[in-house]
């Protein structure tokens, strides 16, 4: 028998799915009868268009466009909304406006609308119409497939109903905003197979407003929504405990699904998911985009829906069912946020532009744009994925095998129950099930991406309920 010591775990691992290896002691995994047309070359995990992409978003514009916002005055949800230049129906319609303009140069190939909802609760207190801008580029071959970028329009100050006060909102959250336009400007330079959405959502202070009438627009029109990538401060690099740094960002994600069912709990309870959300999913497959085609940017995954007790405008789209995740720096500086401008004990507050760093703001963008076009470019995520092999030495795989013409095949990934991201994997060719032999179900986590022609490989899908897209 062939000893192999733990600290060896990648090589024992290939070992055990080489298909060249073959003792009494070592299995190997094995193929089903749809196996054997799997080509001897995987396709190329790389797509070299989004190298160029990572490096085409200009800071400067992203700048003039938050000192842009920060001129309107205020952009809180119950200011001014008849003026042309100062409240959050001004702002609103420049963003409408901008979206237009980058809309004709690229051939009309933007479709930009107002979804919005009137509506009112403990921080509306009478009936206001919160309207989202909406910038639509829709995909060639599977348009009603659809990957969205958001940012939040609305600002405010200490006092969460003080809508006349000066709030300039740089970071909170006009750099999400100019981040969405930019990459807008990027992409729509592109055509994809999949629908890119992006999204300057309303009514985020005051109660998530404009994310769930978005949320509940997209359920109306049958979208099918595989990512939301919610960007809410991505410009800040001094943190409040004196940390200062531009080339790391965290991405949060929910582990469980909120809108997970009972039935759904309990079989997730016997079988495991509770780090394998579509969500959680997403973000892992954001990180390892950006390890491959960016450079000095480090993504940490928190394993958190948010940050501790606090919320954002990705929450209603998780509520709805849709994989979604919030995009943010990771030095936090709270007396940036949600102050009234002044200077107390030398100490400067208020969420002014001098506190946006142009690099990071460029590189976040950057971040989200080749996230939505590997994505979109991509295929479908894997439906209908199933696992087997309790009380076996065995564990099977299977999932619906896509009629998509971009589809080369899928990869099946596997990690120990430990591991925080997939440290695993195996291209198996245009298939609908893969056996691991000799690899049990209990001691591993498995999952299957369907991988594109392109280069390009969908967000991995851990089986049942508990991962589905």
């Amino acid at each position: 028998m062939m000893n192999i010591r733990p600290t060896n775990r990648r090589f024992a691992a290939l070992l055990l799915l080489s298909p060249f290896w073959v003792t009494p002691c070592l299995a190997t995994a094995t193929v089903s009868s749809q196996q054997l047309d799997v080509p001897q070359m995987a396709p190329s995990n790389e797509d070299l268009r989004l190298y160029d992409i990572a490096t085409a978003t200009q800071s400067d514009r992203i700048m003039s466009d938050i000192q842009t916002l920060v001129d309107f005055g205020t952009r809180h949800t119950l200011s001014d909304t008849t003026s042309n230049t100062h409240g959050v129906g001004a702002a609103r319609r420049w963003v409408k406006a901008e979206f237009e303009r980058i809309s004709t140069q690229c051939g009309n190939c933007l479709d930009v609308i107002e979804v919005g909802a009137k509506v009112s609760g403990k921080r509306i207190p009478t009936d206001t119409q919160v309207v989202n801008i909406i910038a639509i580029q829709k995909g060639k071959s599977d348009p009603n497939r659809v990957v969205m970028m958001s940012g939040d329009i609305d600002s405010r100050v200490s006092d969460v109903m003080d809508s006349t006060s000066i709030s300039p909102g740089a970071n909170d959250n006009a750099s999400g905003v100019a981040g969405a336009l930019e990459a807008a400007r990027v992409l729509s330079k592109y055509q994809f197979e999949g629908t890119i959405v992006y999204a300057a959502l309303s009514g985020e202070e005051q109660g998530l407003y404009g994310g769930a009438a978005l949320a509940d627009y997209a359920k109306t029109q049958g979208w099918q929504v595989e990512a939301v990538l919610n960007n809410d401060m991505i410009g800040n690099i001094e943190g409040i405990n004196g940390v200062v740094s531009n080339h790391t960002v965290r991405v949060f994600s929910e582990g469980v699904r909120i809108a997970e069912t009972p039935s759904e709990a309990k079989e997730r309870y016997f079988s495991g998911g509770e780090n394998d959300s579509a969500s959680r999913n997403l973000a892992r497959h954001i990180k390892s985009l950006a390890d491959q085609y960016m450079t000095n940017l480090d993504v940490k995954l928190i394993y958190r829906l948010d940050r501790f007790g606090r919320g954002g405008h990705h929450l209603p789209f998780n509520k709805a069912g849709f994989p979604a995740v919030r995009i943010m720096e990771t030095n936090e500086n709270y007396n940036r946020q949600h102050q009234d401008i002044r200077v107390e004990n030398g100490i400067a507050y208020g969420d002014v532009i001098e506190g946006v760093d142009k690099v990071l703001t460029a590189k976040l963008t950057a971040l989200n744009a080749i996230s939505l076009a590997s994505m979109a470019w991509a295929p479908t995520p894997p439906s209908d994925v199933k696992i087997s092999g309790q009380v076996s030495a065995n564990t099977t795989l299977n999932w619906q095998k896509s009629n998509q013409s971009n589809v080369a095949g899928y990869r099946v990934y596997w990690r120990e129950t430990t591991e925080s991201e997939w440290s695993y994997s195996r291209y198996v060719g245009k298939v609908d099930q893969f056996t691991f032999n000799n690899l049990v179900i209990d001691n591993y986590l498995f999952g299957v991406a369907a991988v594109g022609n392109n280069g390009n490989t969908s967000p991995v899908v851990f089986p049942g309920a508990a991962g589905q897209f």
